[in-house]
């Protein structure tokens, strides 16, 4: 009698010296539930997603034609970027997914030498870390841009700075290429839908484990500090006390977008990434049923994320309340005790950096 869990037929296809290492743990075909849970979920996400990221980048087109801030252009191009991993993400993990789930085939007859799997498994880890790395990419741009904004990185060409999304995309892709060079590996894993990193605790399967895991939380520990910074500089200059500073409702635009995104992919990122650390450190058995499902959550980040930018702007902003005027000094009248407040917490010892900005372009 099989238990209700997913179980492997070890008798359909028995394992053998050769067998390819993405089967040497879990061999398909598995014996499992029917259910049509997982077919609605990937179909629906992966629609849901597509469409979102799709949307978004037709949105970010038109930004792009009508910006004419250098700083903007350049949020512009990492935004652009998170949209094209996004999507891209979506794309070719959820086809492998729903082609599963149309066809249900055999991977050991589809794929007997691994190829498929090796390359599924390396998606989920690129697509994986590529949000995570751009966001704290982003934080720190602002960061620079927002604290110093006399700083030479400011006036790069815009080529170098499309640059920096390359190099992101280039880190990713070499950890996600590590297990294939024998630093941890890609296996099959239930319900024999897709393929991961085999998260262990033992030799080098532990030590790539470690390494997605803790990659991933440091670049949202990077995004959370960075962005706390230049959050906190950005309400200084809102609402300082002098009277002649530039409108940056760019700056604070971009700002709010940028905390949304780190939030949500904290939210949605860090459960599995927590998990995984959890269970090499406690050499804990893998949970399958909470594997799957801290990974659906890290899904929802690539579906929400383009509505971010296609919701949190001016126009839609205005749009949705168009009697609230959005500068400084309406809302400095409508709310007297809001500047008193922010002025009492982030009173500096020395002036900020926009401060100085606005304070010597105001004096030319």
């Amino acid at each position: 009698n099989h238990p209700k869990s997913v179980t492997m037929n070890a008798t359909t296809l028995p394992l053998a010296n050769d067998t390819p290492l993405c089967y040497s743990i879990r061999s398909p075909p598995f014996m499992y539930p029917r259910t049509n849970t997982s077919v609605y979920f990937s179909s629906i996400f992966s629609t849901l997603g597509l469409s979102s990221n799709l949307i978004a980048f037709i949105v970010l087109l038109k930004s792009f034609q009508q910006t004419q801030s250098r700083s903007r252009f350049t949020f512009l191009i990492f935004l652009g970027g998170l949209v094209v991993t996004d999507f891209m993400g979506l794309l070719v993990t959820g086809s492998i997914v729903m082609s599963f789930y149309v066809t249900h085939f055999n991977w050991r007859l589809l794929d007997p030498n691994c190829h498929l799997c090796n390359f599924m498994g390396m998606s989920m880890v690129f697509y994986g870390l590529c949000p995570l790395l751009l966001g704290a990419t982003m934080a720190v741009e602002r960061f620079i841009g927002i604290n110093h904004p006399f700083a030479r990185y400011n006036s790069m060409p815009k080529r170098q700075k499309l640059s920096m999304v390359l190099m992101v995309w280039l880190i990713a892709g070499t950890i996600a290429l590590l297990p294939l060079t024998g630093i941890g590996s890609y296996h099959i894993q239930m319900p024999g839908s897709w393929c991961f990193f085999n998260i262990s605790s033992k030799g080098k399967d532990q030590v790539f484990s470690l390494l997605f895991s803790l990659t991933g939380l440091m670049s949202i520990a990077v995004s959370f500090m960075l962005n706390t910074v230049s959050f906190v500089t950005l309400i200084k200059v809102c609402c300082g006390q002098q009277r002649n500073q530039r409108r940056r409702d760019h700056e604070v635009e971009m700002m709010i977008q940028l905390l949304l995104i780190m939030v949500i992919a904290s939210i949605c990122w860090c459960p599995l990434l927590v998990y995984i650390a959890q269970t090499v450190l406690s050499k804990s058995p893998l949970q399958y049923k909470y594997l799957l499902l801290w990974l659906r959550f890290a899904t929802c980040n690539q579906i929400l994320d383009p509505w971010v930018y296609i919701l949190f702007r001016r126009a839609v902003l205005k749009r949705i309340y168009p009697r609230f005027n959005w500068s400084r000094a309406s809302f400095s009248s409508q709310y007297p005790s809001f500047d008193d407040n922010i002025r009492r917490f982030t009173r500096p010892s020395i002036t900020s950096p926009l401060d100085q900005d606005a304070t010597g372009r105001a004096q030319k």
